[in-house]
């Protein structure tokens, strides 16, 4: 991998070079090849898919995360997010350029969250990723979901139908305040 201090563009996973007037392939510290949003509202799906797209990548991969209707046994009727905007926005900058570091081939990276309430069936993040190949698209993107959710400053708290209190939660990645293996299940 190149110095990330250097301007030396990595080549393609297939060993390609990428062509020397490409804007679509960065350097590790070009933020233009992310979009990324902390708002009331996300961007279509359209726009995202427009902003993945790059002529030299083959693959686009995207998560998008949406509100169910239960957990526990409990019904849910919406998710309320609450964050810092200006350190969310800068710790999903840093989170896409240590993603970058990670899948070097990446060409563009989506990271972007709403802020407020998002009642069943609507989406709260989409996180994605293009690149040449899909394994690398896909990887990216199962990573920047993974991170996003331990790192980044917003938090959730979901209202239950009926009497029943909302209650903030703590991330699966989060426990008692530390990092831990995703994926892990708590015995009870």
């Amino acid at each position: 991998m190149a110095d990330s201090s250097s301007n030396t563009i990595e080549p393609l996973s297939d060993g390609t070079q990428p062509p020397p007037s490409s804007s679509k392939q960065p350097l590790n510290d070009n933020t233009s090849n992310y979009l990324i949003q902390v708002s009331d509202t996300l961007p279509s799906h359209h726009e995202i898919q427009q902003f993945l797209t790059a002529s030299n990548c083959g693959a686009i991969s995207t998560f998008t995360g949406i509100t169910r209707d239960n957990f526990a046994g409990k019904k849910v009727t919406a998710l309320s997010y609450e964050g810092y905007t200006p350190m969310a926005i800068k710790e999903l900058t840093n989170l896409c350029r240590d993603a970058h570091t990670k899948y070097p081939n990446v060409a563009r990276m989506v990271a972007v969250h709403i802020l407020g309430d998002c009642p069943v069936g609507e989406a709260s993040v989409v996180v994605g990723s293009s690149s040449p190949h899909r394994r690398e698209a896909i990887a990216c993107t199962e990573y920047l979901i993974d991170e996003l959710k331990g790192r980044v400053p917003i938090w959730k708290k979901e209202i239950y139908e009926g009497d029943e209190e909302s209650v903030w939660k703590e991330n699966v990645e989060w426990k008692d305040g530390r990092r831990r293996r995703v994926m892990v299940r708590e015995e009870s």
